[in-house]
């Protein structure tokens, strides 16, 4: 007859933190209580709300009395020098949300959990906000998830654990609180919560499991708040690695501008860059000594058309940042996009520019003076027999998504290069670039048709037929390159150090794509000469009589 277990979900506070300093001060929890088989030393919060209807009685005009009631319980219980809090019901809420150990739950799960036996993970892919849960019938290992360590954050994990725990629990879910199920009394939980302690000081899991955590997101209020007061200081200072970028896929084909709403009106951009951002507060007279994360919070940046009207959704000034700090008490380097902050390991990012910087290369591309990438890719095919551009082309079969084969193409020793051009070193953009250099090779590689279609708009371009077939012959042989590029001001010496965090991660995934698919591939810089553009005037509509 199987052994009853409980289930309990447990949260570590921090070191010096109890009952007395955890609560938040509006909780309603009754400490008055009486419980005779609390551990020693534990203080029990009972949640014990009025009976009331649901709210779909009177919506429906249910006649029948129909009460409800929520109940729940904190009981925070030291052991091993710390305080833990076990959980019942909704009540977690109450505590303070910078007393506890954000990391606790999923770090104990991996120095417990078999590596074998696990059951399901919920991820979290930052540079394109992508959230995945997924769950299998059967135990299986990491692997069997489709976990990319390089590219991805665990946020929590399910499994079952290894031999040595089963005597406290069998199977473990961890994320900022740890859920288990355990068939111990009441009063052993201490010496459970002690093992747990053990196990969260532990780092075994880096064998187990390792760069399982090169990138964690942080969530502790405290840590976020001296994170943000290097970024205020950024800001004030206009240091020069502080960057503003538009957190989304613009079509700027579109005639799409940019501008900022919050401190008044301002001018419209065709691109986004933080002086811009400054200007626009010194012709608001906004202070930027005053400035502050409320302020970043209520400025937007919104997308508009030359009319002034509306072409997507506004954004926070503070989801437009990019930025990158370091502590001194740690090692690491803290990331901020999206408003969010994650911490990169530094041997992590050692290893981004180890694979990165041999694969930086001069593109001997002319300098980029035109006011954008479409006209940039025909000047450079004009000037060029060599160079053909299908900027704005497809090469997908009937009834797919369009895929364009690539911005510029030419022949290199029996290779077609495929270049991928954009002006830009910001993550969305550069993302979708990466992904478009896959998508297009792939496509080539797998359907003869989009190989046919390729081969039509090298017949349509005004050259030689001689040339035409030297340009078509690495379609016949499938013999391809690929080659990123990237417009920018920046210093071409510091290579993979131009792009943001989250676009080096996803370059080298892309890199290492091509890599197994046996398609050499590069990526390089090219000077930005283009002027900088001045704001343009508002149109004012005018006022409906």
């Amino acid at each position: 007859m199987a052994t009853k277990s409980n289930s309990f979900s447990i949260f570590l506070l921090k070191e010096g933190k109890d009952e007395t300093n955890s609560l938040k001060e509006d909780h309603h929890l009754d400490e008055s209580f009486v419980a005779n088989k609390l551990p020693q030393g534990s203080k029990l919060y009972v949640l014990d709300n009025k009976p009331k209807n649901p709210w779909w009685k009177p919506y429906f005009g249910l006649a029948k009395d129909m009460k409800q009631v929520t109940k729940g319980a904190l009981i925070f219980l030291p052991s091993g020098g710390r305080c833990f809090v076990l959980s019942f019901g909704h009540v977690f809420h109450n505590i303070d949300d910078a007393a506890y150990e954000y990391d606790f739950g999923l770090r104990v799960t991996l120095n417990s959990v078999d590596p074998g036996l696990l059951k399901s993970t919920d991820i979290l892919e930052p540079g394109s906000a992508r959230r995945q849960r997924t769950q299998v019938p059967i135990d299986a290992d990491l692997t069997y998830f489709d976990f990319d360590s390089d590219s991805a954050i665990l946020k929590s994990l399910t499994g079952k654990v290894k031999e040595e725990h089963r005597d406290l629990f069998k199977n473990a879910t961890g994320s900022s609180n740890l859920r288990i199920s355990s068939p111990l009394p009441a009063n052993k939980l201490a010496n459970l919560c002690e093992k747990l302690l053990e196990l969260y000081l532990s780092d075994d899991y880096k064998t187990t499991f390792p760069n399982i955590q090169s990138i964690s997101p942080i969530r502790d209020p405290v840590l976020i708040d001296t994170l943000n007061g290097k970024l205020l200081s950024a800001f004030h200072s206009k240091d020069e690695t502080l960057n503003l970028t538009v957190p989304d896929l613009i079509n700027y084909s579109d005639n799409v501008y940019a501008t900022f709403i919050g401190c008044g009106g301002g001018d419209l951009y065709e691109d986004v860059f933080m002086e811009r951002y400054y200007t626009y507060l010194e012709l608001r007279g906004q202070s930027l000594e005053t400035m502050g994360l409320e302020e970043f919070k209520r400025h937007r940046l919104k997308l508009v058309d030359i009319d002034n009207n509306s072409k997507g959704p506004s954004y926070s000034i503070l989801k437009c940042f990019v930025f990158d700090t370091a502590l001194d008490e740690d090692a690491g380097t803290y990331h901020l996009t999206e408003g969010n902050w994650y911490k990169v390991e530094d041997n992590f990012i050692s290893k981004l520019q180890t694979f990165l910087d041999p694969l930086c290369k001069d593109l001997s591309l002319p300098p980029y003076t035109q006011d954008n990438e479409g006209a940039y890719n025909e000047a450079v095919a004009k000037n060029n027999n060599e160079i053909l551009c299908f900027d704005k082309t497809s090469i997908s079969p009937k009834g797919q998504s369009q895929i364009e084969p690539c911005d510029l193409y030419s022949v290199k020793k029996e290779h077609g290069i495929f270049y991928h051009i954009k002006v830009s070193t910001f993550s969305h953009q550069l993302s979708h670039l990466f992904n478009q250099g896959i998508n297009s090779v792939e496509l080539l590689t797998l359907e003869e048709e989009a190989r046919k279609k390729l081969g039509i708009l090298v017949d349509g371009s005004a050259i030689s037929e001689e040339r035409k077939q030297a340009f078509k012959m690495p379609l016949t042989e499938q013999k391809y390159a690929v080659v990123f590029g990237m417009v920018t001001h920046k210093d071409k010496t510091k290579k993979s150090l131009n792009l943001p965090l989250f676009s080096r991660i996803s370059l080298m995934r892309n890199l290492k794509t091509l890599k197994l698919m046996s398609i050499p591939a590069a990526y390089g810089f090219i000077e930005d000469q283009s002027p900088k553009k001045p704001g343009k005037k508002k149109v004012r509509k005018p006022k409906q009589s």
